[in-house]
């Protein structure tokens, strides 16, 4: 574990990564409290609201310790054109009170990391509805970012077993086993996970809606995992450790969750790694179309229906944020999926 922590700090990449994956996480759980308002509440006096600047020094130039933003008026209700309002200023506030909400959904309590009791603030711009970008990424990050946690461990728990057991065993087991897995792995993913949400009706709650994506995302990739681990098994079987725990009367249960699949840990965490960023994804487009979480929650999916437009990408760019987030999310996740890989190779740590 010290070497492996040892070749991600040397990875300068690699340790930015998981400084970035942190901060989302971090943001993701404690969305309640840095987020100024909730996921759903409406501003419709001020839709496409564009991003909020925060301010030290006024139109004079006479600096405030205290930030402060500008009122905004609309001045274009067809357009969504607004004009700063220099006379009116907003003063931020830490740790103000607002909308009741339950921290980590446990505590509850109205207090905000900060806010304005006056007027309005979005640091990312509103959408159509006048609903702070910033907030509903915050929120919309909780799901996008567990559901490849989730789906990650339920598939590959599924895909590790099933592998374990048909390299184990071989024979038939074996070839029963690949078969479902290669009748599995031919159909085309993405037209495949289609097909299965279209199975369930669409009225279903945001809650059973997240637990169906897991489901349908985690029967599509455990497949080539359990190949993988198949393969692996293979070798492991006839391992020494393996033959030692066959002679003192071990059960094949006990020598497959014990002694073999604990052996291929160091391939299963970059494979999660890496496989992380498919999930996200796979969650983004099934909301982006619709079939995925349903309004008002929010998703970074179905934040980004809105963005559907060119004309309204034009006009209020803005609303391309959760498309930057999962960019930089996908990316951070590759990159330190590839240091785990380099790190975990004994092949490659000659070269680092």
């Amino acid at each position: 574990m010290k070497e492996l922590v040892y070749y991600i700090k040397k990875n300068r990449f690699a340790y930015v990564s998981l400084y970035i994956l942190g901060i989302l996480y971090f943001l993701a759980i404690f969305a309640d409290f840095i987020a100024p308002y909730p996921y759903d509440i409406q501003h419709r006096d001020t839709p496409y609201h564009p991003p909020t600047q925060i301010h030290f020094f006024d139109e004079r130039g006479k600096f405030h310790i205290r930030p402060f933003v500008y009122r905004y008026e609309l001045v274009d209700p067809v357009f969504k054109r607004y004009k700063i309002d220099y006379s009116t200023k907003y003063p931020i506030y830490f740790f103000v009170r607002g909308d009741k909400h339950y921290l980590l959904g446990i505590i509850p309590t109205d207090l905000h990391l900060f806010g304005v009791k006056e007027g309005k603030i979005f640091l990312l711009g509103a959408d159509h509805l006048g609903r702070d970008i910033f907030s509903r990424l915050l929120y919309g990050g909780r799901v996008s970012l567990s559901i490849g946690i989730v789906g990650v461990l339920v598939s590959f728990t599924i895909g590790a077993i099933i592998g374990g057991i048909s390299g184990y065993f071989g024979g038939r087991i074996d070839n029963i086993l690949m078969r479902i897995s290669e009748i599995v792995m031919s159909f085309p993913g993405f037209y495949l996970m289609l097909a299965l949400r279209a199975v369930f009706p669409i009225t279903l709650s945001s809650v059973q809606v997240y637990f169906l994506i897991v489901i349908i995302l985690s029967f599509i990739g455990w497949a080539g995992l359990a190949r993988v681990i198949r393969g692996m098994v293979l070798s492991i079987r006839e391992q020494e450790f393996v033959l030692a725990a066959k002679s003192y009367g071990a059960s094949s249960f006990r020598i497959i969750t014990r002694h073999i699949i604990p052996n291929t840990f160091s391939y299963l965490l970059i494979a999660a790694t890496l496989s992380i960023p498919g999930y996200i994804l796979g969650e983004s487009a099934l909301s982006l179309l619709g079939l995925g979480i349903q309004e008002p929650y929010s998703s970074w999916g179905n934040m980004l229906a809105a963005a559907r437009s060119i004309s309204a990408i034009s006009q209020y760019p803005w609303i391309l944020s959760p498309g930057i987030a999962i960019f930089i999310t996908i990316l951070a996740f590759n990159l330190l999926g590839d240091a785990l890989r380099d790190a975990l190779d004994p092949k490659l740590r000659k070269t680092l």
